[in-house]
């Protein structure tokens, strides 16, 4: 599956030179989203330094993980690899 723009929302902060929070949700894979380019989509909106909160694999076994915005050249955007986030449930 490739990026879908309508999943990616601003949490905030709004007017503010500070980077901003955004929430994404896919069914892609963790290494998928990884990916170079994979958020072009959203080259406007995106800025170096922002952070990406996603939920990961929605369609299988869910992951989650922190991207952080590392380049922006106005046609191509690039997030470091994730910050995973793990958890277990014992019950």
């Amino acid at each position: 599956m490739a990026y879908s723009h309508p999943n990616l929302h601003r949490i905030g902060p709004s007017n503010s030179d500070a980077p901003t929070l955004w929430s994404y949700t896919t069914t892609d894979a963790t290494a998928v989203v990884d990916s170079a380019s994979y958020f072009n989509g959203a080259v406007a909106d995106l800025t170096v330094g922002d952070i990406i909160i996603a939920n990961t694999s929605t369609g299988g076994t869910l992951a989650a993980g922190f991207y952080l915005v590392t380049a922006n050249d106005g046609t191509d955007v690039d997030v470091n690899d994730a910050l995973v986030v793990t958890a277990t449930d014992t019950d």
